[in-house]
């Protein structure tokens, strides 16, 4: 019986799924599996029977990686689950940056008691007027499963949209509007478009990239959101570049003590992938991926470790060794295996950065003498018979 624990309220779409064979257990020491949503796992202690977390969601800085990497556990986010959600909220984000629709509706309650208010409203609706989105450029930056999905539907709007990604995916590609015009410069998002929608990943490289060069190089009064990551836009610049009219307003998903005390902001409370149907198709996704791995050792969408698929196990047995990426370990596996006289039937073998992972079916079962061998390899992390 494997045992996993919920670290957060985890929707039942995806642990309903969970068969006779799992039992979800309130004790995080004894659980083999890890579901998690937000919750900080940076200062736990992991027990040696901790095989895999599972993140509900894209974003895994709650989760320790190379920690979790150095014992043999696999790391796992739903990257794509909540795409839709946060596509339709850069959507409002555009349209509320472009209408002063918050301002309408605050002027509105703040004069519910004129009895004239509907006579009122004909002389003071002029301050809140705007612009349409048709016509005007788009740039997105980052084409993932969410800037795909953005790019796509502001195109339908009739917007003309600019997408660059460096490092786009062929299943992106193919997804990617023919309307959407794919540039391999940052400088032509910046120099030329009227709305800039920020969608890549906290990395080194990106962290800061909206910052005082790319905003000195945009429009006056260009339009920027972010719903990706807070870290991603330089916040003293961009209140600056606010202060001064340069940008006209800054759309954020993400509130801190600067973004929400800067003027001519739309700061929202990470409502991103806040929906019923993302929180079910993230839990459905990081389930499916956790019981995939314990019971077949297949590795889809880790962050840690590679993707690594051999399919439904129908040997003898299955072995999984998740071990640094150095030279000749390859060579040592297979030796110990053949010093127990185990022939190998298939294997295959992928790696991702420091670390890989081996996956091997074989005719027979391995001795306790050949388990030790492989957990003896040095820069082995963990062995596992499935």
């Amino acid at each position: 019986m494997r045992k996993i624990h919920c670290l957060n309220a985890i929707s039942k779409y995806g642990t309903d799924l969970l068969n006779d064979n799992y039992a979800l257990t309130g004790e995080i020491q004894e659980a083999d599996g890890i579901l998690v949503r937000s919750a900080s796992m940076h200062e736990m202690e992991f027990s040696d029977s901790l095989l895999a977390i599972a993140r509900a969601g894209a974003g895994v800085n709650n989760i320790p990686l190379d920690a979790c990497a150095e014992k043999g556990i696999v790391v796992f986010n739903t990257p794509g689950a909540n795409a839709n959600g946060v596509k339709e909220l850069v959507l409002a984000g555009l349209l509320l940056a472009s209408r002063d629709v918050i301002g309408g509706i605050g002027w509105c309650k703040d004069n519910k008691d004129d009895a004239n208010i509907a006579k009122t409203t004909e002389k003071s609706k002029k301050a809140f007027a705007g612009c349409e989105i048709k016509g005007k450029k788009l740039g997105v930056i980052g084409l993932g499963a969410i800037g795909v999905l953005v790019a796509n539907a502001a195109a339908g709007l009739g917007m003309e949209v600019y997408g660059y990604d460096p490092y786009i995916s062929v299943h992106a590609a193919w997804m990617l509007s023919r309307e959407v015009k794919h540039t391999t410069s940052l400088d032509v998002i910046f120099q030329e478009c009227d709305y800039i929608t920020v969608h890549v990943p906290a990395i080194d490289s990106t962290k800061g990239m909206i910052n005082k060069e790319a905003l000195d190089q945009m429009k006056d009064g260009v339009v920027v959101l972010n719903f990706a990551r807070d870290v991603l836009v330089n916040d003293d610049d961009m209140a600056e570049a606010l202060k001064s009219g340069k940008v006209k307003k800054y759309v954020t998903d993400f509130p801190n003590p600067k973004s929400a005390n800067m003027e001519n902001t739309i700061v929202i409370p990470h409502l991103g992938a806040s929906t019923e149907e993302s929180e079910d198709n993230c839990a459905k996704m990081a389930v499916e991926q956790l019981m995939e791995y314990l019971e077949n050792g297949n590795i889809r969408n880790s962050v840690n470790f590679p993707a690594c698929d051999m399919g439904v196990k129908k040997t003898v047995c299955r072995i999984s060794v998740l071990h640094k990426n150095v030279p000749n370990m390859i060579g040592q596996i297979t030796g110990a295996l053949a010093s127990g006289g185990i022939n190998i039937s298939d294997m295959t073998n992928k790696s991702k950065d420091k670390y890989a992972y081996t996956l091997m079916d074989l005719d027979h079962s391995p001795s306790e003498d050949v388990i030790r061998k492989l957990n003896e390899i040095d820069g082995v992390l963990r062995v596992r018979v499935i």
